[in-house]
């Protein structure tokens, strides 16, 4: 079975953005009432446009580039309901958006999920910002007609990323846990919540939820981000950021 992550798909330029990686090989994981979740690890960058091997083995599936183990994935028990953050209405979510600190100074502005330099239609163009003076961040997201698992994985990844602190400090997803109750529908506005869960040295602990406009729970994840060396990623100017890990902004 082939694994492949289209260049539409980024994260920096030369690699995949982690939270769509995550997504398009949890649709390969089957889940249970016990475990309604996936956990997807990511080893090491996710080369773009190339057919990787996936295979599963006791009920874990990994996907490898040549001798390279790219990213692991199997049923979880999921994210914690309880202590979830209600969501701020849409027009909430759209003053917060002001506040985006990419808009600024972006780590990756090819990003799929948060880029600043993709066009409409062609990237989700999330702008997580801080809700008022709280530690909350929201993104308001009206999905297209493609929408699917996989853009959900990469609307629950990045807002916890900001939610995190990488403005100023690169971070790489290393870990994403999501639970996917229902598919958001199409051109209805949604808002994205994110959060901090805590740090431990260079770990940095995320949660995002999914909500509809109503304010019905659609999704939710956790995810652990990984601090690099601010020298290892090349200016937002630079054509070809990338990071060593899954990829995200």
């Amino acid at each position: 079975m082939a694994f492949l992550v289209p260049a539409r798909f980024c994260g920096p330029p030369s690699s995949g953005n982690g939270g769509w990686v995550s997504g398009h090989l949890a649709r390969l994981v089957a889940t249970a009432p016990d475990r309604p979740a996936v956990t997807v690890r990511l080893r090491t960058p996710p080369p773009l446009d190339r057919g990787m091997a996936v295979v599963e083995s006791g009920g874990v599936w990994e996907v490898t580039d040549g001798e390279h183990l790219v990213a692991q994935a199997q049923a979880a028990a999921g994210p914690e309901r309880g202590g979830i953050p209600a969501p701020v209405s849409f027009e909430d979510a759209l003053v917060a958006g002001e506040r985006y600190e990419g808009l600024a100074d972006h780590p990756f502005p090819s990003c799929f999920s948060c880029g600043t330099a993709r066009e409409v239609g062609d990237g989700l163009r999330l702008r997580p910002g801080r809700v008022g003076d709280s530690d909350l961040y929201a993104a308001v997201w009206v999905p297209a007609d493609d929408v699917d698992v996989e853009t959900v994985w990469a609307a629950l990844d990045c807002p916890g990323g900001w939610a995190s602190g990488i403005a100023g400090r690169p971070m790489v997803l290393g870990t994403m846990t999501a639970r996917v109750d229902t598919q958001p529908v199409a051109g209805e506005p949604h808002v994205v919540m994110a959060w901090q869960r805590g740090e431990e040295g260079r770990k940095h602990f995320s949660g995002t939820a999914l909500y509809a406009g109503d304010g019905t729970l659609l999704a939710q994840a956790e995810a652990t981000w990984i601090a690099i060396d601010p020298t290892s990623v090349r200016p937002a100017s630079s054509a070809s950021s990338v990071s060593p890990a899954g990829g995200t902004a």
